[in-house]
């Protein structure tokens, strides 16, 4: 996914790595396994820009 600027948030090769690990430690039916990667990408993408939850892109969620 790409930010605003077209940046990557989560290439698939880092997401390679980190879904194992992840799933390994998340709380089953918390999350979808099909939305979390979106959800990572929101937490990385507002960590990254320092801005508000609701300035996280529509395309990263609600």
């Amino acid at each position: 996914m790409t930010d605003r600027n077209g940046c990557e948030v989560f290439t698939d090769a880092a997401w390679a790595v980190w879904e194992p690990l992840i799933e390994e430690v998340r709380p089953l039916g918390k999350t979808p396994p099909k939305e979390l990667r979106r959800t990572i990408s929101a937490i990385f993408w507002r960590h990254q820009n320092g801005a508000k939850w609701r300035s996280i892109p529509a395309e990263l969620g609600p």
